[in-house]
């Protein structure tokens, strides 16, 4: 271990960089990779703070075997049970057989499905305290955030917060584990990505989560995924505070699905009509090219959505269906939509935009445009009177 990864004099991350997985829970792309994030605090008794994804285990335990330097683990804190923190787990406790495994009334049944273990535990409720001898650990329920059973741990001698999967991030810490040791202008995209895509459906969940840590002195932020938050915290807090309230900024996202680009024309025509009318952020998605999860974390960022779609077997083109689905699954609020598509016989692809337009309760834009095969002047008109609907409402709700 080098010093790099001390946190504080007594506190180290003992966490690994994932860069083979492809896929996060084997559906969200990892372009920059991931990493999972444990610590080990160092006191008269010693506690280990969450474990790592089981592929990664064999580099966990060396860490840990040199912080900890020939003594034993006495206590392993479970604040989620989800298997990229809990996979090592099973390791840790044939190292360390005496270790307390702590967590709360609805981590150990998860435990013993998971990985069979039923011993040793000590179960915490709300606020109760852990003393290892300089440092105290409180404890903190946050149901939903983003599992049933998650917790979060306060170490209150140095108003350390280890959160969990709140205020995680993609990426991998390459070179340093704090946010003023890395570049986050690089790791933006997945900051927003995570929040978006993993915790973004318990909008409600975060908020009680933040009003209940308000009066807690945090000064630095330990996260299971991403860096470690010291110089940053009053950011992060506040990106999870807007983005949970579901607030967005000024701005449309145009996602079509076209086979032959008949479909593609027509979002390309309303993108220049917003523009035209002064809406400066447009992103323009094609949902065959693009993984759902950027489109998602763009549906994050910007009040407007326009969905279109081919028609495809009398139905919406699969892509899209993978989107909406996705979109109602989540319970995204707050939005402005627009529906447009194309077909060249019977159609079925806006007729399924539609119900969407119904069931997600946004809303919604008048003009509906329907190519008939390639779209002629008409359907370009009505595809300007489409954004022109978007523009106007956008520019009334943000004037």
């Amino acid at each position: 271990m080098h010093n790099r990864n001390n946190i504080t004099d007594k506190i180290f991350w003992v966490g690994t960089n994932d860069r083979r997985t492809t896929l996060f829970e084997n559906y969200w792309p990892l372009p920059k990779g991931v990493a999972y994030n444990s610590y080990v605090i160092l006191d008269e008794k010693i506690a280990i703070v969450d474990t790592v994804e089981k592929g990664t285990m064999d580099e966990y335990l060396d860490n840990i075997t040199e912080v900890l330097d020939g003594r034993k683990a006495d206590y392993l804190v479970i604040n989620h049970m989800e298997p990229d923190h809990s996979g090592s787990i099973r390791s840790l406790v044939e190292r360390y057989p005496d270790m307390k495994i702590v967590g709360n009334k609805k981590t150990f049944p998860m435990l013993e499905r998971f990985y069979g273990i039923k011993e040793n535990l000590l179960e915490v409720k709300e606020g109760d305290l852990i003393d290892l001898g300089k440092h105290k650990l409180n404890f903190y329920m946050v149901p939903m955030l983003h599992w049933p059973e998650t917790m979060v741990t306060f170490e209150t001698t140095q108003g350390i917060l280890f959160s969990g999967d709140a205020f995680g991030a993609f990426g991998t810490l390459d070179g340093g584990i704090f946010d003023d040791e890395l570049d986050l202008d690089y790791l933006d995209e997945e900051i927003s990505r995570y929040y978006s895509n993993i915790v973004g459906k318990y909008g409600r969940p975060t908020q009680n989560a933040l009003k209940k840590l308000a009066g807690l002195e945090i000064k630095m932020i330990c996260a299971t995924h991403g860096p470690i938050w010291r110089s940053h915290v009053a950011d992060i807090i506040a990106k999870y505070d807007k983005w949970s309230q579901f607030k967005t900024d000024e701005g449309c996202v145009i996602v079509y699905s076209s086979m032959y680009g008949n479909t593609e024309k027509m979002a390309d025509n309303i993108a220049r009509q917003l523009v035209k009318k002064g809406i400066k952020k447009v992103r323009i998605h094609d949902s065959s090219k693009t993984h759902p999860s950027y489109i998602i974390n763009d549906i994050f960022k910007y009040r407007g959505v326009i969905l279109g779609s081919c028609a495809y077997n009398g139905d919406v083109f699969p892509t899209m269906e993978t989107l909406i689905n996705e979109l109602e699954h989540m319970a995204i609020k707050d939005h402005v939509l627009g529906v447009f598509g194309s077909k060249s016989w019977g159609g079925g692809g806006l007729k399924r935009l539609n119900k969407f337009a119904e069931e997600i309760k946004w809303e919604t834009i008048e003009a509906t445009p329907e190519a008939l095969c390639a779209p002629n002047s008409a359907d370009f008109d009505a595809c300007e009177a489409l954004a022109e609907g978007m523009a106007s409402r956008l520019k009334e709700l943000y004037k």
